[in-house]
């Protein structure tokens, strides 16, 4: 079992039920994927670049990426219906505790300047999203063999059917979070 489940489970769970009044512990909102998406630029032209893309996505999430297709002609930017614009990967289960644990504790820390993620990117259905400017914070990518810096999109669903529900449980397994709401807000 990987050691952020194991918190969930012993530590989270109980945090929450107190917090919310929950009666079950089946009510206590609970982390179901974990997606992670990148659009790769210049791929009409290089198709090369999506090969690059899809190895580093898979070295950091240790799940095999897949491309994502476009899905409609777009004349001016010569882009035709299917072709590869992008890669993405969904993890779940141990897989997905095993790269929030490594995100959490290796990878946020490496950013420059660092002072916690934005609490504000919540969608009101307690899901969370969050951007990725550099691919080179995560410690399988070695710099040397990288061929261009690119972005990506994380987004963490849960089963939380409110933001503040969201938020305490995606703080409770550790997210660092910029400014810690105070409890009478």
């Amino acid at each position: 079992m990987p050691r952020l489940q194991k918190k969930y489970r012993e530590e989270v769970v109980p945090a929450l039920m107190k917090k919310f009044g929950y009666s079950s512990v089946m009510q206590c909102p609970r982390l179901v994927k974990v997606c992670l998406n990148q659009g790769v630029k210049g791929s009409v032209s290089d198709k090369k670049l999506i090969d690059d893309a899809v190895n580093e996505m898979t070295n950091i999430s240790g799940q095999k990426a897949v491309p994502t297709l476009s899905k409609k002609d777009i004349s001016n930017f010569k882009l035709r219906k299917a072709m590869p614009i992008g890669c993405r990967v969904t993890l779940r289960s141990n897989n997905m505790f095993e790269f929030l644990d490594r995100m959490i504790s290796i990878t946020l820390p490496r950013v420059r300047d660092f002072k916690g993620i934005n609490e504000k990117s919540f969608d009101g259905r307690g899901n969370y999203t969050m951007g990725v400017t550099e691919q080179i914070i995560f410690p399988e990518i070695d710099i040397d063999k990288i061929a261009r810096i690119s972005g990506m999109d994380i987004t963490f669903v849960t089963t939380a059917r409110t933001n503040e529900e969201a938020y305490e449980l995606l703080k409770e397994l550790g997210m660092p979070f910029k400014n810690i709401k105070k409890d009478n807000q």
